[in-house]
This record gives C-alpha cells, sequence and structure tokens, in this order.
C-alpha cells in the first residue's frame, strides 16, 4: 500500500506554526530583534555611497509649519550650512535636500572658498527662508549663525547704485549687469524688506542689521525707479538686466537681448506695490508699468506643445489663433517697436516663435500670462488703496 507523503502546503503551514510558537516562547526583546530583522529583509538595502532622498529642494518652503521642527529638517538645515560658501553664499542648482554621505560631505566642505555663490534661481535667499524656519522652530543658534552670515553678504554685495549682481565677489561678463532676470534682484530686496519690517520670521536680527537692510531696500528702489525705460518720453517696463554703471538696458546670453521684459517687470511692479506709503515717483512708475502691459497684451492667440515624434523632445512648440484664448505677454519686447522678440543661439532676433530653432523654441519661457493677475487682482487693490481721483484705468 502507498503511503501518502504531506502536500508542499501543509509543510508550509505547519513550518509557520513551529515559527510563531518559538517565537512566543522567546523574551519581548528577543521577539522586538526578531521584528526588526524581518523589516530589514523586506526594505532593500540602502547604501551609504547612494543616500536616500527624502523631499526635493524645490519643497522645501512649501512644508507644514511643524516640519522645520522635526530631524529630517534639521539635516537639510545641516546640509546648507555644509554648501554654504565661506563669503556667506550659496550656489545654484544643486537639490540640498539629498541625504549626504560622509565622503559627499567632506567633498563639499572642501568648496567652502568657491566664488559661485548667486542669487540666480532663488539662490541664498531660498537657503536662508529655510534656515529661518528651523531656527525659530528649534533655536538651535548655528543656523542663526548661517542666515546673519548670509545677510551680510547679501548687503555686502549690493552695488552702491542700489542694484545687485547675478553673482558676487566673481562675476563674469553678463553676470555683473543688475540682475532683475527670473526675479534675482526681487527676490532679494523682499527679504531685506521683511527683515526690516521686523517680521516674526526674522525677529531674531539684531536692529544695526536691520537698519541696514532698511537702507539697503531704499537703494534697491532708487536703483528701479532710474532703470525704468523711458520711451517717447513715458515710462514703461524694464530689461530683464540692466548695466550695472550706467543703468542701461543690456544683452546677456545670446538669445537674450536688450528689450522690454513682460516677465520680469511683473515682479518689480508687484515689489513697488508692496511699498508702505508710497511717494508720487513710485506712483507713477506703478501706474506707468501698468499702462505699458495693457499696450502690450497680446489677444486671440496661445502657445501649445503639440506632439511631433520626429522632433527630439517628441513634441514642438506653436502659437495658434484662439478668438477665446486669454491674454499673453511676451517674454521681450523691442523697444519703441513694442513688438515681440524671440532669438535663438545665433543671436539674430526674430519676429516669430516659428523662426527660431527647436532647441531654444522649446527650451525657453517666450510667453507668460503673469500680468493678467497683476492688472485685474493686485493692481486693483492697491489702486483703491493708495490713489483717488487721478489713476490709469485699468482696461
Amino acid at each position: 500500500m502507498m503511503r501518502h507523503r504531506p502536500s508542499t502546503s501543509l509543510l508550509i503551514i505547519l513550518l509557520a506554526l513551529s515559527i510563531l510558537f518559538i517565537a512566543r516562547a522567546q523574551p519581548q526583546s528577543q521577539r522586538d530583534r526578531s521584528v526588526a530583522g524581518a523589516n530589514y529583509l523586506l526594505t532593500p538595502a540602502v547604501s551609504s555611497q547612494q543616500p536616500q532622498l527624502t523631499i526635493n529642494w524645490k519643497d522645501g518652503l512649501r512644508q507644514q509649519a511643524e516640519w522645520y521642527g522635526g530631524d529630517d529638517a534639521v539635516r537639510i538645515a545641516d546640509n546648507l550650512l555644509l554648501y554654504q560658501r565661506e563669503i556667506g553664499g550659496w550656489p545654484k542648482n544643486i537639490d540640498m535636500a539629498v541625504a549626504l554621505s560622509q565622503q559627499r560631505k567632506a567633498e563639499i566642505a572642501r568648496q567652502k572658498q568657491q566664488t559661485d555663490s548667486t542669487i540666480d534661481n532663488g539662490a541664498t535667499c531660498k537657503q536662508m527662508a529655510f534656515l529661518a524656519r528651523v531656527f525659530n522652530a528649534t533655536k538651535q543658534p548655528r543656523f542663526k549663525e548661517s542666515f546673519v552670515k548670509g545677510l551680510d553678504y547679501l548687503l555686502q554685495a549690493q552695488y552702491e547704485n542700489g542694484g545687485w549682481p547675478q553673482f558676487y565677489p566673481d562675476p563674469q561678463g553678463y553676470q555683473k549687469h543688475i540682475a532683475f532676470n527670473d526675479d534675482a534682484m526681487i527676490g532679494v530686496l523682499s527679504l531685506l524688506r521683511e527683515v526690516a519690517r521686523k517680521s516674526a520670521a526674522y525677529a531674531f536680527v539684531d536692529e544695526e542689521r536691520r537698519a541696514k537692510c532698511d537702507r539697503a531696500v531704499e537703494g534697491g528702489v532708487e536703483c528701479i525707479l532710474k532703470t525704468q525705460i523711458v520711451v517717447n518720453g513715458k515710462r514703461t517696463a524694464w530689461c530683464a538686466q540692466h548695466d550695472a554703471v550706467t543703468l542701461e538696458p543690456a544683452s546677456a546670453r545670446s538669445y537674450e537681448k536688450v528689450s522690454l521684459s513682460g516677465s520680469e517687470s511683473v515682479g518689480i511692479v508687484r515689489f513697488l506695490m508692496g511699498i508702505e506709503k508710497p511717494d508720487a515717483r513710485v506712483i507713477e512708475a506703478i501706474q506707468s508699468a501698468v499702462a505699458w502691459f495693457n499696450a502690450a497684451k497680446l489677444t486671440g492667440i496661445r502657445q501649445v506643445n503639440r506632439p511631433d515624434p520626429s522632433l527630439p523632445t517628441g513634441h514642438d512648440r506653436v502659437v495658434v489663433r484662439d478668438a477665446n484664448a486669454g491674454p499673453l505677454w511676451a517674454r521681450f519686447y523691442e523697444i519703441g517697436a513694442n513688438r515681440p522678440i524671440f532669438c535663438g543661439r545665433d543671436g539674430v532676433i526674430k519676429y516669430s516663435l516659428a523662426e527660431i530653432e527647436h532647441e531654444r523654441r522649446t527650451g525657453y519661457a517666450w510667453y507668460t500670462e503673469a500680468p493678467a493677475e497683476l492688472l485685474t487682482k493686485h493692481y486693483p487693490v492697491w489702486q483703491a488703496k493708495w490713489i483717488s481721483g487721478k489713476t490709469i484705468r485699468n482696461k
């Protein structure tokens, strides 16, 4: 007679019950170690040379208030101390939230003397805002000290005419220009104004530095007023960058020409609207810029990404007719003619987006909707608060 062997499933069940019985018989401390071991087996190992990413640095200022008092925020703040250059500023385009291995920390520490500190792409100002939040949540002195060092850097980098270069202390070429591009200078002025106004976020800053920030903001406003471009006797908008000596509009990269900016001018006007008790010059600057935005408005068109498998990106960027489209503004306008201009890496000005090469056509922000909110939301509120009688009607 043949004997039946237990099935594989039955053997597995018996084995599991045996393990459970043994585990129940262990002291509590041993059972805890067994569970930890099981979790380790279920979790992929993380090499010390391949640290895990928690949050992305671009989200560093988007967390809940209580998060800034936690271990992860402190770890990232300590990263910022490592990346901070000896002069007090920070480099750009680095994800500073990445967990760092000891080897990487040592490499970064050796870069302290580099002269790549910048205010471009939000660098330095963003690190300072993050450090202020972590200091306020933890009261750990090293974060306050790092913030103050950054503040001293920003004050030192300001030109006598009130502007800021894109890089300091070693700007090269167009980096020496007064940098409105991508809201670089406006980001600095906004932070310094919050410090000068004794905002709760920066209550730890001493009075002497507060006074310096106040004077720096006054100088920055003067620079803004002096760089507003006048065409046929009328104030208009600003170029993305202005010469640090003459204050005239200046070019930057080959495709960033002397022009009126439909993008950067928005941030400038919004900053001016935040001035407490604006004088006649500030009021004129704002109203003139608003009038220019209305004159430069583009209607009946919209920008779309059109699928095209034959192109390297898999799509093209084109402008199409659409009577129902909301208003658009070009990134750059020809001074005087108020005509949108476009430019490829060859440096030749064109008057249609379709005329420049695909790489620049799809790799740069040539149009913006930002002025729409300024005109329909922010300006009416400011106008109602500060202007009575003489106003520029918002069309």
